[in-house]
Parts: C-alpha cells; structure tokens; sequence
C-alpha cells in the first residue's frame, strides 16, 4: 500500500488537479462516473481508499458540485479511509451567511451542515476552506470535523507585485465593506489603501457612490474584491476611481466566478486596464488560456499544500 496520500477530484475542479499533482507527492485516486438516462449519477471510487489518508479536492461553485463533495466524501468514510482532507477552494453561497428578511434561508449554514454530515474518518477530518466571504463561516460546521481558513493575501499581494512593478499606485476597494481587507493588504504592499463612499435610495434601493477617501489623482488604482460575479460593484468603484483622477484602474479578485457573459460585459465597459486573478474557481479558465505578461490568473495550490502539510511548508 502507498504511503502517499491519495487525491480525489470532483468533476468541475479536474483543471486543478494536475497543479496539486505537481505541486505535491499525491497518488491520484479514479473515480469512475457516467449518468444514466433519467439524470441520475452513478459514482464509484476506483482506487481503493482503505487504511489511507486521503485529500478529496471539491470546490462548490453549483449545487450539483455540492451533491458531489458530499456524495464523495461519504463513500471515502465508508470505503474506510484512516481521514479526510477535504479542499475547498471555493465555497458557493458565501454572500449568504446571513438573514436580511423573515424566513429568508441561510444558505451558507445549511450548506456547511451538509458537509458536516460526512461522517468523520477515524483519523480525523478536516475542512479547509480558502478566502472566504466572512470569516463566520468557517464556524457553520459541526465539531466532528476540524476547519481551517486560508486567506490568499499572499498570491494576491504577489499577483499585484508582478502587475505593478515599481509604478506608484493606490490599493482601492469597491466600498466600505471591503476596507478592512484593502487596508490589510495595502500594509503588506506598502502602498496606499482607498475605498468608495455608498448611499443607498430609500425607495428604489439603489446604491450610488458619493465619494472616495482617498487622493488618487495621476495615480494608477488596483481594485481588490474577494470575487468577481456580475461585475456590477466592481465597475461603479473603476469608474468613480477614473472620475477622480486616477489614470488607470486594475481588477483583482480572490475568485473570478464570471458567469455566463460577465466577463465580456466588464471588458466592454472599458474601465479596467487588466483582470486578475486566482484559480479557485473554474470561472477563471476564461483568463487562463490568454496569454498575459504577468499571467492574469495565479495558481492557490502552493497555498492548499501549505494549509495541508504545513510542517513541509517550513521546511528549507
């Protein structure tokens, strides 16, 4: 039997797989998979899982992803796997750990009760998660299994060395909300933090931006989110940034979600002079095939083995 931990893959993350294969000393475990005619899934694991200590690598961008991790993760505790690391680049319903209307669902608890419902190896079992939304989530499984959060500052603020060289420019964030993050980041770059000023219409909701705090005149601005969907904030901060002075506005993102159509939709507002971003979410292939000095995606698998052997990670 191998002593090397054995990796298992969901469907939508197989394009990070070979990173972590690379990257680490895994076996890599098959799964073999096909649906039958009414819609329903058949999954096997292919490479015998007992006695082993094994690393299932399952972001949850969609709800079937989720069905997945799970489905996954119970046939690894029944195939009597010693434990269970279970990766998790991206965390779907993030935005949603928390109520704003009566009986509105949180979707990001039921989602980590889910997970929670795995049955623990008896090894143990982990969840590690990586640039979470809020950081409350992490405290939405149950006990039986161990989490961790992994921020990603360290691929971002590298990822933003590489873009902006030895140019002055500004770390700006899309509103308020995003500020204690910036200003994090901002310290480690050693450069100055900004964000945009919101107000919300009392009737129609809708946000306009009223100012930024920030003296960005002939100054490049770097926008930081944790994640790139519609675009829609992201763009109203670009443009306030440009409106006041600066001379070009940048994206950056710890996941680059771009459904179906964003990403042309920010590309033809022509505010951003580059997008940026990691690999945690199989949206940022769009980016990935493009050739781009520096590349417009970089990689979180050196972070996801640090956060998985981190007495290897400080090693010489």
């Amino acid at each position: 039997m191998s002593a090397l931990p054995l990796l298992f893959t969901i469907a939508a993350y197989a394009y990070l797989e070979p990173a972590l294969l690379a990257e680490g000393d895994f076996e890599r475990g098959d799964i073999e998979r096909r649906t039958f005619p009414d819609g329903e899934r058949y999954l096997r694991l292919a490479t015998d899982a007992r006695g082993r200590d094994v690393v299932l690598l399952g972001g949850t961008p969609t709800d079937l992803d989720w069905l997945e991790v799970y489905d996954l993760g119970c046939a690894i505790f029944r195939a009597g796997a010693r434990s269970l690391a279970l990766l998790m680049p991206y965390f779907g319903y993030s935005t949603m750990e928390r109520a704003v209307v009566p009986g509105e669902v949180v979707t990001a608890h039921t989602r980590a009760r889910l997970v929670s419902a795995i049955p623990p190896c008896a090894g143990g079992t982990r969840v590690i998660l990586f640039d979470l939304h809020t950081d409350g989530v992490a405290f939405y499984f149950g006990d039986a299994h161990v989490t961790q959060h992994i921020y990603g500052a360290p691929v971002v603020s590298e990822a933003i060395r590489e873009r902006m060289g030895d140019r002055p420019y500004v770390l700006g964030a899309t509103d308020a909300g995003r500020a204690k993050w910036v200003e994090s980041l901002a310290r480690g770059l050693g450069v100055t933090p900004a964000f945009v000023y919101k107000r919300r219409h009392a009737t129609s909701g809708e946000l306009t931006i009223t100012g930024i705090n920030a003296d960005v005149r002939g100054k490049e601005v770097v926008v930081y989110d944790d994640m790139i969907r519609t675009g829609s904030s992201l763009l109203q901060a670009g443009r306030a940034y440009l409106d006041n002075g600066a001379t070009a506005v940048h994206a950056i993102a710890s996941h680059l979600v771009l459904p179906a159509g964003a990403l042309d939709r920010i590309r033809a507002a022509g505010v951003f002079a580059s997008i940026t971003g990691t690999d945690s979410h199989p949206g940022s292939r769009q980016l990935a095939g493009e050739a781009a000095d520096p590349p417009a995606v970089v990689s979180i698998a050196p972070l996801l083995l640090g956060a998985l052997f981190p007495l290897r990670a400080t090693l010489p």
